[in-house]
């Protein structure tokens, strides 16, 4: 396990490269703070860029993911030895 898999953060995972990016320059412009790093393995997704931020950060993200219409995979926290997505921006949790 790595250093960001140990880490308490959410990561946000995409279906497309231009979301991820598109993502990233919204998030720096609001001065949030973030990570882009590879998708990890345990998460399919169709981009193999993700981001991670902190969990404080969790329900300011989600209404900049609707408000700027962002599109992704989903969001996903470490859950014992993998990633249980706990939101998709579908409408509702997943679990």
């Amino acid at each position: 396990m790595n250093d960001i898999e140990k880490d308490p953060g959410v990561v946000m995972s995409f279906d497309s490269t231009q979301q991820a990016l598109r993502a990233e320059m919204l998030m720096e412009y609001m001065d949030m703070e973030i990570d882009t790093f590879p998708t990890p393995k345990e998460i399919t997704a169709g981009c193999a860029l993700s981001i991670r931020f902190d969990e404080s950060l969790l329900e300011e993200v989600k209404q900049l993911i609707i408000h700027e219409n962002v599109v992704i995979r989903g969001l996903f926290q470490w859950a014992k030895d993998t990633y249980r997505c706990i939101w998709t921006g579908n409408g509702g949790e997943d679990s």
